[in-house]
């Protein structure tokens, strides 16, 4: 855990002035993360247009999504520890490279496995640009109101790809699916020029204690095989043999790599970052954020398309006003941790999204969007714009530069695995209530016990935000632990 202590007043770094070379460096992060939003949200509502083109099962089609969660959510540990060791610039831009290659292939292919192997490729490298990315940035901004500044508006790019992956699907699959497909690909090339020319160069690390072979192993096919597991346990049955066994091999495999990692000289991940609170609490919460909004976003676009007869462009501009909101406050957000801090903004934030998530318990069959879906859209929206950049700034603030790109993968490891779990588990509870009826109101009442547990996750994560809420003195600091050095680093932090 951490440990307030006094000390001495700390050193001040020079003043970084945002200089049009500083703008562009964030332009092309914030690219990458607005790609990798984009392209997660633009592939569903292109799906039944794939699968009646290529002729794919539906339990083919649910591989084009779950390809690229299994690429992302598996090698993002070692996407974010590959960044500090071989270059934080490098290995983003041989990433951005293989996406944007990816996304061609993705749109010229013919063939539902060569399509399934491209979103994996996609996920794959999405896995290295977004912590070495974040690591940049955190990196090349010091710590504080210029930092978090910068963090808010990046983490404000994944919104608003999000929201407009929706309109722009609805629109494009219109004239054809493969545009959904090749659209990321000229937009990757554009950053990946454009990063060349201004793009910090980074050093490699290299005072590292060797290369974690059997960590990397380990941890990487651990979680492969959690979100293999994850993904498919809805179809499986989650009380099946083969289910069963995927979690104990996975529990073997996670205990194999915590003694690998406690005994290695340069782990992949270092514990002892897990022994602050405050750095658990940023990882729990990534969890609890992202999965619900992820089932609660499930669950809306079924109410809306499947009981409602809304078009897929329809549903996007419904989900639009939260994007909106996100998008609007942007340049805002970063003052506002300034002033009150990252625990209380990221409490606000999940209580207003536990809010919004309950009242949408009372919609109906014959909703006015302005009084019933509304509401909750704008809630929704101004917990993300509140809870996602607060996370972040939370998760690496206190961090030293060589270990950025670990705590980015960490955190976005929260992310994804936490988006897998919780959506696996709101559609077994969805499936388990399903009425024998198939009549509009019976479906309704079977998606309400769905909501009620995407309520309850954004509760814990409130829950969890609370325990931050103490009261520190102004100057004092956080011992943070380290693994090389015989003193601890001591920190100034606002939280």
């Amino acid at each position: 855990m951490t440990s307030p202590l006094t000390a001495p007043t700390p050193e001040v770094r020079p003043e970084v002035r945002w200089t049009p070379r500083l703008w562009g460096t964030l332009l092309v992060l914030c690219a990458a993360m607005f790609l990798d939003a984009l392209d997660v949200s633009m592939v569903g509502v292109a799906l039944p247009s794939i699968g009646a083109d290529l002729g794919l099962s539906t339990s083919t089609l649910q591989w084009i999504v779950s390809g690229y969660i299994l690429g992302y959510g598996g090698l993002l540990l070692l996407g974010g520890r590959t960044a500090d060791l071989l270059g934080r610039r490098q290995v983003f831009l041989v990433a951005l490279g293989v996406f944007a290659l990816a996304s061609l292939l993705g749109g010229l292919v013919d063939s539902g496995p060569l399509l399934i192997a491209s979103r994996f490729i996609k996920g794959l490298s999405a896995a290295f640009t977004a912590p070495a990315g974040l690591s940049i940035i955190t990196t090349t901004f010091p710590e504080g109101p210029l930092r978090n500044r910068a963090l808010s508006i990046y983490t404000t790019c994944a919104a608003t790809g999000f929201s407009m992956g929706l309109v722009l699907s609805g629109l494009l699959t219109e004239a054809s699916w493969r545009l959904t497909m090749l659209l990321p690909a000229p937009i990757a090339l554009i950053a990946l020029v454009a990063g060349l020319k201004l793009l910090p160069r980074s050093t490699r690390e290299r005072d590292h204690r060797g290369y974690d072979i059997p960590g990397a192993i380990l941890g990487t096919a651990a979680m492969l095989l959690l979100v293999f597991t994850v993904v498919q346990a809805p179809e499986a049955g989650w009380a099946t043999a083969r289910t069963l066994l995927s979690f104990l091999a996975v529990a073997v495999l996670l205990t194999a790599f915590v003694l690998v990692e406690r005994r290695s000289p340069g782990p992949l991940v270092r514990l002892g970052v897990l022994r602050s609170g405050t750095q658990v609490r940023a990882q729990l919460g990534a969890m609890a954020f992202f999965g619900s909004y992820v089932g609660f976003q499930f669950l809306v676009t079924l109410y809306m398309q499947s009981l409602l007869g809304w078009s897929a462009l329809h549903t996007a501009l419904a989900f639009l006003p939260a994007g909106a909101l996100v998008a609007v406050s942007s340049t805002k957000v970063g003052a506002i941790v300034d002033r009150f801090g990252t625990p209380r903004l990221i409490a606000t934030g999940f209580a207003l999204m536990a809010a919004g998530y309950a009242l949408f318990l009372g919609v109906d069959l014959d909703p006015v969007y302005a009084v019933a879906i509304l509401p909750s859209m704008l809630l929704i929206g101004a917990a993300c714009a509140l809870v996602f950049p607060s996370l972040n700034i939370q998760a690496t603030n206190g961090v030293d530069d060589h270990e950025q790109g670990m705590v980015s993968g960490l955190l976005n490891t929260s992310v994804q695995v936490g988006g897998a779990i919780f959506l696996a588990v709101v559609t077994a509870v969805v499936t388990a209530h399903a009425p024998e009826s198939a009549s509009p109101q019976a479906v309704l009442d079977s998606y309400r016990p769905g909501l009620i547990v995407v309520t309850g996750i954004a509760v814990a994560g409130l829950l969890i935000a609370l325990t931050g809420l103490r009261t520190r003195p102004a100057q004092a600091s956080v011992l943070v632990a380290k693994s090389t050095t015989p003193e601890a680093k001591r920190v100034p932090v606002r939280d």
